[in-house]
């Protein structure tokens, strides 16, 4: 069987030509135009970034290396008994582009077994904060703390080839992921279970160990896997991916890039959106009395909403033109599951009438739910009732992909990001020429 490194390093191999000749032969091609709109808007829509992990398809939603996320789900070997697939499947498709079989599966989990003990001095980094101290910032400090550990720092100091950037970037990055769970896990054991620790079970596959040493039942294995997943990637221009490959173009190494990550993650336009829904969701029932409306009352009170200037949270995505794919995934583990749970009876009746009069209302240009519109609320029925901590989740998923993106971006060499600032002055004159 060829080893997941040895297949990447040939798969990085064949590729090379394909950039080199995109540049020397292509190089000076247009390929997008620059609004106004777009470089006073966050650079929103701008094709001006390359990443082959992911892409986001208006119509069909993410696609992993090409695959749409019905297809990821069917196609990736699942453990015994679990009705989602392992998240170490998911990597292997992020780095290779190929579907891996169980035994390229087992290889990973293998690889990821042998790198998951935790340095002491991390979990003291992880005491060391005081009381009240966001999850988020302690999950970014503890990544960082292991900076100390990177092979590539290393490498590079004492002099290294371009074309092996990648290989010590690699791992780095499965060091790096093999010990997120339990990072993850003893953030929240700290924070809100008193700090009591739950072992790491060697014999468990990423999702499964996770929902151990966060000290949750099954199905909560699954619930981890499907939220790793979904969460995994989502093209390379937004605040957390973009930061990660912009931090690592100026080959800072792995630590660094996804640290960095985590702080785009953690702001409140990018990252907190489902605890937010989540937090509405509960102010509805809490309004409606804790009963369940018929569709009439939430009509009138969805259209109530929106008359008052208010957005319904969970709606509406800025690429998106159809029903967020993640969505669906969420959905029907729901109906399975928490069908009987009245925060999701909320969840379904809000799915039947919202769209519609979104379309009436006609001001949204996409008014179908997205991934936060039900991923808090399959959190809070497992017991995992504390907001905060929800990023966190988020943040171990986002790093596989973003690690994919940077072991690659080093492969083909891609150089600094540096993208060229005019004034305000300067635009106003760019414009009047016209």
């Amino acid at each position: 069987m060829e080893r997941l490194k040895e297949k990447l390093q040939r798969k990085i191999e064949e590729w090379r030509p394909r950039t080199t000749k995109l540049l020397k032969e292509h190089g000076n091609d247009v390929i997008d135009q620059v609004t106004v709109a777009q470089a006073v808007g966050g650079m929103r829509g701008i094709k001006s970034l390359v990443t082959d992990i992911s892409y986001l398809d208006p119509n069909e939603g993410i696609r992993y290396r090409g695959y749409t996320l019905p297809e990821v789900f069917k196609l990736l070997p699942k453990p015994k008994g679990a009705e989602m697939p392992y998240v170490e499947g998911l990597f292997y498709l992020l780095l290779t582009g190929d579907i891996p079989n169980r035994d390229e599966v087992n290889d990973v989990i293998d690889e990821f077994k042998k790198r998951r003990i935790l340095p002491r001095y991390v979990y003291e980094v992880i005491d060391s904060f005081p009381c009240c101290s966001h999850p988020m910032a302690i999950f970014s400090a503890a990544i960082m703390a292991m900076e100390r550990e990177s092979f590539f720092a290393r490498k590079y100091k004492v002099g290294l080839s371009k074309n092996e950037y990648w290989d010590s970037t690699y791992e780095d990055a499965l060091n790096l992921i093999a010990k997120l769970p339990e990072i993850g896990a003893y953030i929240y054991r700290k924070n809100y279970k008193d700090g009591k620790r739950v072992q790491s079970n060697p014999n468990l596959d990423f999702g499964a160990n996770f929902a151990h040493m966060m000290g949750v039942a099954k199905p909560y294995d699954d619930v981890s896997r499907l939220h790793f997943i979904i969460h995994s990637d989502h093209e390379s221009g937004n605040v957390s991916a973009h930061t990660g490959h912009l931090i690592a173009s100026s080959l800072s190494d792995i630590y660094y890039s996804i640290s960095g990550m985590i702080n785009g993650l953690a702001g409140p336009l990018h990252g907190l959106a489902n605890q937010e829904v989540l937090r509405w969701i509960q102010g509805v029932r809490d309004k409606m009395g804790d009963v369940v409306p018929s569709e009439d009352e939430m009509k009138q009170f969805v259209w109530a909403t929106l008359n008052s200037g208010q957005v319904i949270p969970g709606y509406g995505h800025a690429v998106l033109r159809k029903t967020d794919p993640r969505y669906y995934v969420q959905r029907e583990f729901s109906l399975k599951y928490l069908k009987d749970d009245i925060l999701f009876k909320y969840v379904d009746l809000l799915y039947k009438v919202v769209p519609p009069i979104l379309k009436e209302h006609g001001r949204a240009k996409n008014p179908w739910p997205n991934v936060d519109a039900q991923s808090g609320i399959i959190q809070w029925y497992y017991g995992v009732t504390e907001y905060d901590f929800y990023t966190v989740l988020f943040g171990i998923g986002r790093a596989l992909g973003i690690s994919a993106n940077i072991i690659w971006d080093r492969a083909l060499g891609y150089p600094l990001e540096r993208p060229k600032s005019i004034t305000t002055d300067m635009l106003e004159k760019m414009v009047q020429k016209k």
